[in-house]
């Protein structure tokens, strides 16, 4: 089994992960901001350390690919094709919404029969979102969504769905159906990219490392300075 280095860093939470034989062999997370650009150049320098210090040779870099953040998968992106380029290994590039939903496939808390729909938060009432079911087979595609008490009407007259990830829980006091499931606590994590990344590798679907770009669904978007300082540079 391959030996992968999981990097996710699309949302608030920055982690990394060592995947070995099937297993999490090192790991680092941190929930508490967008740190990305500080942390993850001493995750990957520990890794680098474990994989050294236990005889491994690293087979791939995996990272999550977005939706997301636009700075978060600039970062993560930026730094697998990096560690790519100097082990010279293949890139593995995965759906964040995917690497959510396989985080709660097996949760005790998630209605098996269910569909599951990972909500990234893409500010107001908009969230990036899928729908998948229990193979991961999609049921909606990847979009962004305007959230109201309309949303994923259809599906829900129909079957439970459990709506999870830092975007479901603006929308729990708008969409309303008894066949809606809210999860908290679940984000994006490199320790659930395991099955995922191991799945690529399996059947060597790798991305173009010179020239891939993370999946940004939307364009980015500069906001105006709070500075006025930097307002008053910005306007000349």
């Amino acid at each position: 089994m391959p030996c992968i280095i999981n990097i996710e860093t699309s949302t608030k939470v920055c982690s990394l992960a060592v995947t070995v034989d099937g297993s999490v062999a090192f790991n680092r997370e941190h929930f508490d901001g967008p740190s990305h650009a500080s942390l993850l150049g001493g995750y990957v320098n520990d890794a680098l350390e474990f994989v050294k210090s236990n005889n491994l040779k690293v087979d791939a870099v995996a990272v999550s690919g977005g939706p997301g953040s636009y700075t978060g998968l600039r970062i993560g992106v930026s730094m697998a094709k990096g560690l790519c380029f100097g082990l010279d290994v293949p890139l593995i590039a995965l759906d964040t919404t995917e690497i959510m939903a396989c985080a709660v496939m097996f949760n005790p808390n998630a209605d098996e029969e269910a569909l599951l729909c990972p909500m990234i938060d893409a500010r107001r009432m908009e969230v990036y979102s899928a729908i998948y079911d229990r193979a991961l087979q999609p049921v909606l595609p990847i979009a962004a969504n305007i959230i109201d008490e309309d949303s994923f009407s259809d599906i829900l007259k129909e079957r439970k769905v459990v709506f999870f990830g830092d975007g479901a829980d603006k929308c729990k006091n708008v969409i309303k159906s008894e066949n809606a499931i809210f999860l908290s606590g679940i984000a994006p994590l490199a320790k659930s990219m395991l099955a995922l990344s191991e799945r690529a590798m399996r059947n060597s679907d790798f991305k173009d490392t010179a020239y891939y770009q993370p999946f940004y669904l939307k364009d980015f978007q500069a906001t105006t300075p709070k500075n006025k300082v930097l307002n008053n540079i910005s306007n000349k």
